[in-house]
């Protein structure tokens, strides 16, 4: 009887020890879907999005216009360091950017990424110049959910669409700008 128990209690504390290995090796916490959000980014991430003028009723796929990617900084135990700032290609002719941040191109390898949030940044033409908090082009649209490209190994966010707007149709800022 006694070996019996002694067997029990030893798979007993083997199949927890494993189902907490299982675990933490694990991408998404079902129990948890918000989880996602609050884990690091550890991983190659892209973010993309399209960028408009506004004119009016009138939408117009901004060429030129660039976007800020903005991530939080964490070192190996979890404490905020530095945050990392990138720029995204310029939109093509459709409007369309694209932005990749990858962990393993900063210096300090012990640094990870979390809270990133995609921000309008520049405008190419003074005619339409004024950003927006449309999908929240100036306080930041969170990376929330993402698309995995398998072959690129690669998580794919997508934000907006962020739009300017002329500065005569400039209702929607709010006072203090950005």
């Amino acid at each position: 009887m006694k070996m019996v128990l002694h067997n029990f209690l030893f798979s007993a504390i083997f199949m927890l020890l494993l189902s907490i290995v299982s675990a933490s090796d694990a991408e998404y916490n079902l129990k948890n879907p918000n989880s996602e959000k609050e884990r690091l980014l550890s991983t190659m991430i892209g973010i993309q999005g399209i960028v408009y003028c506004k004119s009016s009723s009138k939408l117009t796929p901004l060429q030129g216009a660039v976007a800020r990617i903005t991530c939080e900084g964490v070192d190996e135990y979890g404490y905020e360091t530095e945050s990392l700032s990138i720029l995204s290609c310029a939109t093509d002719e459709k409007g369309y950017f694209i932005a990749t941040i990858s962990p393993y191109e900063v210096k300090d390898q012990n640094r990870r990424f979390r809270n990133c949030k995609a921000f309008l940044e520049l405008s190419p033409t003074q005619d339409c110049d004024v950003p927006t908090d449309d999908n929240k082009g100036i306080s930041g649209a969170p990376l929330a959910s993402f698309q995995r490209l398998h072959d690129k190994n690669i998580k794919l966010f997508t934000v907006g669409p962020f739009f300017f707007v002329p500065e005569q149709e400039a209702k929607s800022i709010p006072d203090d700008g950005y």
